[in-house]
């Protein structure tokens, strides 16, 4: 297991920094641990719902964390606006860096993470192999 801080700058987007960090690295499985910081635009799908809601202003991040493989990744963060109010979800692709996104990523080398379908739940689940 391998800890790989990341920072990310404004106008990155989140989901395909992340998935680009673990193809830089070659490595097939990595968590993300935790994140922090804002964004400036917000795909987040909730849950029971296929499309994600599009939000756009200035969010914080409160946390974020998921798992990435080849395949992609599968992350849920919380965010707040203005405002104070909290929303969470699934990330989609389009959450862009609004200032700064802080993220801690473990990469497990020694793993290899894949998304394919499981017969019980009808979705592209994650499978692990040691390899």
């Amino acid at each position: 297991m391998h800890a790989l801080p990341l920072r990310l700058s404004p106008g990155d987007d989140l989901r395909d920094s992340l998935s680009a960090a673990l193809a830089e690295h070659g490595v097939k499985a990595g968590y993300v641990v935790q994140g922090i910081g804002s964004l400036s635009a917000v795909e987040l799908r909730f849950a029971g719902v296929d499309t994600p809601a599009s939000l756009r202003g200035d969010y914080e991040i409160l946390t974020l964390a998921g798992s990435l493989s080849p395949d992609g990744a599968h992350l849920h963060a919380s965010v707040s606006d203005a405002q104070g109010r909290v929303l969470g979800g699934h990330v989609a692709r389009g959450c862009i860096v609004r200032t700064t996104a802080e993220v801690l990523l473990m990469l497990l080398p020694e793993y290899r993470f894949s998304r394919e379908h499981d017969a019980r739940s009808g979705f592209a689940e994650l499978f692990v192999r040691h390899t």
